[in-house]
């Protein structure tokens, strides 16, 4: 679809001397930010600084209808910029101008601006839409779920595409208006705080807010019956969960491990340092997939994740992406280790605490019972590959490095280590070299090859290598029956195999 605005020839010559000098040299943003793995994703040429989303949804017909206003700072000259967004377009206006645009292929959204855009400007651009996002297909796939009573976006590495136009990467960070008007009776559920609520006409508006930086990917909507819990933790954070009603079996398995959040939060802030957002909560909506996301603040969680009953292992895992994932975001999607395996590791320190297992005897267990020829030796958590992004390896090997890095610097620099990441990149992105860098600065030793050897060898490291960095030999130093493939299952194992295989996409 392409919209021309017709313009007389005495107003476009006024135009054209009415450009800025440096228009001459306006060039278009890129259509991509440039990540490997998905080269469709993100643009250039711009930094978002907030978006507005005023949206109405009728689950009857599945048909949204938005106006999303984005404010954000150009980074170059641009003559033309792209948004990233799969949904009918029906207007665009640029700081108040209706604007020339065209769709690119699956997922483009492509601006040209009523005159060139100079650098460092800050622009408005306001995009109206409507759309049956669930009937919208990009290589055969939607991030839209229909529920019985409504409907639920959630996904990695995309979903924004199919709700809201944005810069889907997760290295242009924005805050975030979320203004949603369903039929009476239902509710929404969304990132943040949900400021207010009011109804007219047979319509309910729900308005959420959320205020630190957010990746576009972790920006969530649900929208259907929910019971929903309130709370507030002891600093005074707002708690919000959320259940559908119609979750069965599994409602009181999945409540007994989301209620759990504001205490897991409180742990975990003792171990990665102060909790960085202004909300916390979690929500099961009534869907069929078998995977959780750690949307921002409130983590999307599918019923499955509970059908063996309470897993707080899981709880645990999505609750820490808050600090890895959420608040130091991937720089490209290549790093996902800088998400998921301290995730993973999290989880780890949960079942020491519990005592149900120690950090260590996961790592030695891991190690001792998947044989070198395994392919799950062949994936590099460094950069496992886009078809491997999810991959065991990733979460269970990238593990692994986290316990061979703290027996190497020891306790007191490897937590200094987990909480001054945190803090050096707060609301920011890094990469796996980055941690690296970071790594060796806060311990004082040299660890490139360390890390070569567990995140980027394509084999099992050899016994000894292994033993050399803690893995495979108990604290004690007396032989470890890791090394023989006959160390005895932690307690805790079954259960964080299943909060493994509720998160894995």
């Amino acid at each position: 679809m392409r919209h021309r605005l017709i313009v007389p020839s005495a107003a476009a010559a006024f135009l054209m001397l009415a450009v800025p000098a440096s228009a001459a040299d306006a060039t278009p943003g890129a259509p991509s930010a440039g990540d490997s793995y998905y080269p469709a994703s993100g643009n250039g040429g711009y930094d978002v600084s907030h978006y507005d989303l005023r949206l109405k949804y009728q689950p009857a017909t599945d048909r949204l209808e938005g106006t999303a206003t984005i404010t954000a700072t150009t980074t170059q000259d641009l003559s033309r910029f792209n948004l990233d967004f799969a949904l009918k377009v029906s207007e665009v206006l640029v700081n108040g101008k209706p604007t020339q645009f065209t769709k690119s292929g699956a997922q483009e959204l492509e601006i040209t601006p009523f005159a060139p855009l100079p650098k460092g400007k800050q622009i408005t651009v306001v995009v109206r839409y409507s759309d049956i996002p669930s009937q919208v297909k990009i290589d055969g796939f939607s991030a839209w779920q229909r529920t019985p009573d409504g409907a639920v976006v959630a996904n990695e590495p995309e979903a924004a595409v199919w709700w809201f136009p944005s810069n889907d990467h997760p290295r242009d960070k924005a805050t975030y208006d979320i203004s949603v008007s369903v039929p009476d009776g239902l509710q929404t559920v969304s990132n943040g705080e949900l400021k207010s609520q009011t109804s007219k006409l047979g319509w309910t508006r729900y308005n959420w807010r959320a205020t630190k930086p957010q990746a576009s990917y972790l920006t969530t909507l649900a929208i259907g019956k929910f019971d929903i819990t309130t709370d507030k933790t002891a600093d005074g954070l707002p708690v919000l969960n959320a259940y559908s009603k119609d979750l069965g079996d599994n409602l009181a398995s999945a409540k007994a491990s989301v209620e759990r959040s504001a205490e897991i939060i409180d742990w975990e802030s003792k171990v990665f340092g102060p909790y960085p957002f202004n909300a916390i909560g979690g929500y099961v909506p009534n869907v069929k997939t078998g995977y959780a996301l750690e949307t921002q603040t409130r983590p999307y969680y599918s019923p499955s994740g509970f059908a063996n009953g309470a897993n707080t292992s899981l709880v645990v895992h999505e609750l820490a992406h808050q600090w890895f994932g959420d608040n130091v975001s991937v720089k490209n999607w290549r790093d996902i280790w800088v998400n998921e395996g301290f995730a993973t590791y999290a989880q780890w320190l949960w079942s020491e605490k519990e005592g149900e297992g120690t950090a260590q005897e996961l790592a030695d267990y891991v190690y001792a019972t998947v044989p070198a020829d395994n392919d799950f030796w062949k994936v590099k958590p460094g950069d496992p590959g886009a078809q491997n992004q999810f991959h065991s390896a990733v979460y269970q090997r990238g593990a692994i490095t986290l316990q061979a890095l703290r027996n190497k610097v020891g306790d007191a620099a490897f937590f200094k280590i987990l909480k001054g990441w945190q803090t050096d990149n707060k609301f920011g992105n890094g990469s796996v070299q980055d941690f690296v860098t970071f790594a060796e600065k806060t311990s004082g030793k040299p660890l490139q090859k360390f890390f070569d050897t567990w995140l980027f060898t394509d084999s099992k490291p050899s016994a000894a290598v292994a033993a050399k960095d803690g893995i495979g030999k108990p604290a004690t130093g007396k032989a470890s029956k890791s090394l023989t493939g006959k160390a005895a299952e932690p307690k805790s194992w079954k259960k964080i195999q299943e909060a493994q295989a509720a998160h894995r996409h």
